[in-house]
């Protein structure tokens, strides 16, 4: 399964951007994304790459689907591991 994450776009070096979400900072490539962002966009992140901007509503609708989804148990009980 693949997944995307929404991150916040920090600084643009160039054709790769230091991106932040919840504390995580990370830099990523954006020789593949749609279209150029600009520093404070919101982007979607996916091995190393991001590869879609987004605007500040979808990413946090999609950022509290996923902290849900973290947050409820699986069939039998079990919870989902955070890293």
């Amino acid at each position: 399964m693949c997944l995307a994450i929404p991150m916040k776009v920090l600084s643009i070096n160039g054709e790769t951007a230091e991106v932040d979400q919840g504390g995580v900072r990370l830099e990523v490539s954006l020789m593949v994304i749609d279209v150029m962002p600009r520093v404070g966009d919101y982007v979607l992140v996916h091995a190393g790459f991001a590869i879609k901007c987004m605007d500040p509503e979808s990413a946090a609708e999609t950022l509290a689907l996923l902290n849900e989804l973290i947050r409820e148990p699986r069939p039998g009980g079990e919870r989902f591991e955070t890293y």
